[in-house]
């Protein structure tokens, strides 16, 4: 976004635009755009219509903060889902934490969540289009816009026990998103250096779920945050904030809809040995596989792997948890097409749930082939084992 339009988007006249837009019964219309750009510049139509489509978006990710807040389309694809913003301001307040330095705080999501806990704010954005939005989006913070690398040894001046720092560093480039670490923003050295021991005060580093374990530094906790179904984002965390841990480790969060506090596992355990397929089988969360926390999620029941690497947890009893998605095996067949199209046709089934783990088959090509038809309802579940790879007919029990 150009930051004359924001500037004009957060103004009197963006205010009237935006109303203008919401009113709008499909903004991306092109009759709606013509009928803004009648009485208003194009560029200010566009962007107010803009908003009114991101919106619903934004609410149901955010909630409803959300809607007196503006946007980009990264920015907001981007934005951490609103119940683990509040869940980690929560972590945040309850350690004592009264002032937090966010470094590269985009439309402001993060940092709003604190806002309402009453903590104070000071924001930084190197953008100029995110930081005029974050002024808006954060009434009563404290907005710099500039380099988190070049203002953070005059914000931390002074600061201690009580204040905390939040990152969340950049991954794109023009390749699209990456892990070398020479592509993040701030540099991975700053941020290293931002949770050094020592320090005094906490320092929050948010990551996409997909990075690296071996890019994670040794001397600080991790947290595999998780939300409905989703592995969101692994955290960093250094100093007195960090939740329910007084020593470095890997743990599982699962944050829910409500306050009700998140439910932890802790992580860093062994590879399972494998065996063979029982009579039920478990899909852990992708917290609990990123954490290594498989056995934890199993209550301390016996459990072991179809395949070495391969996280599906397989038992002769049920194993119920919030952490798993269970499945009772009711037929075991080989992994091949032929003998599972057959099976599909003799059942009569026409809704087909495939799911797999270790195997090299697109499911969703797969399903195109099989041809399903009928009344019927089905998963298979499709993993290598000690006897070969195996599709196994299952019935859903949790999750």
């Amino acid at each position: 976004m150009d930051p004359a339009v924001a500037r004009r988007l957060v103004s009197a006249e963006g205010a009237e635009a935006l109303a203008a837009a919401r009113a709008e019964r499909d903004p991306d219309a092109l009759s709606a755009a013509e009928r803004l750009r009648s009485w208003m510049p194009p560029e200010l139509a566009a962007a107010a219509l803009d908003q009114a489509s991101l919106r619903p978006t934004a609410l149901a990710k955010i909630g409803q903060d959300a809607d007196s807040m503006l946007w980009t389309r990264d920015g907001l694809e981007q934005a951490t889902r609103g119940p683990v913003s509040r869940w980690r301001a929560g972590q945040l307040a309850d350690a004592g934490v009264r002032r937090v330095i966010d470094l590269g705080c985009a439309c402001g999501a993060d940092a709003r969540a604190c806002l309402d806990l009453g903590l104070e704010v000071t924001a930084v954005e190197i953008d100029p289009a995110l930081a005029v939005l974050a002024r808006h989006n954060l009434p009563g913070a404290r907005v710099l816009e500039g380099d988190a690398e070049e203002l953070a040894a005059d914000l931390l001046a002074g600061a201690g026990s009580d204040t905390a720092i939040l990152l969340d560093p950049a991954r794109r480039t023009g390749r699209g998103r990456s892990w070398r670490v020479e592509d993040i923003r701030p540099a991975w050295d700053f941020v290293m250096d931002m949770t050094a021991v020592g320090r005094g005060v906490s320092t929050v580093v948010k990551l996409g779920p997909g990075v690296p374990r071996e890019i994670l530094p040794e001397a600080v906790a991790v947290t595999w945050v998780g939300h409905r179904h989703d592995l969101v984002e692994a955290t960093l965390w250094a100093g007195p904030a960090a939740p329910g841990r007084t020593r470095p480790g890997h743990t599982a969060i699962l944050v829910g809809e409500t306050p009700e506090p998140a439910i932890a596992l802790p992580g860093g355990e062994t590879e399972l040995g494998t065996g063979p397929v029982g009579e039920f089988l478990a899909e852990p969360h992708p917290a609990v596989i990123r954490a290594r926390a498989m056995r934890a999620a199993a209550g301390g029941r016996p459990v072991h792997l179809p395949a070495p690497g391969v996280a599906y947890l397989l038992a002769a009893t049920p194993t119920p948890s919030p952490w798993l998605t269970c499945f009772r095996v009711i037929e075991e067949l080989p992994l091949q097409e032929r003998a599972l199209r057959t099976w599909v046709r003799q059942h009569r089934v026409g809704r087909l749930e495939i799911k797999k783990r270790g195997v090299d088959v697109d499911p969703a090509a797969l399903r195109r082939r099989l041809r399903p038809s009928g009344r019927g309802a089905a998963t298979l579940i499709l993993t290598p084992t000690g006897d070969g790879a195996r599709a196994l007919v299952a019935e859903r029990i949790t999750g």
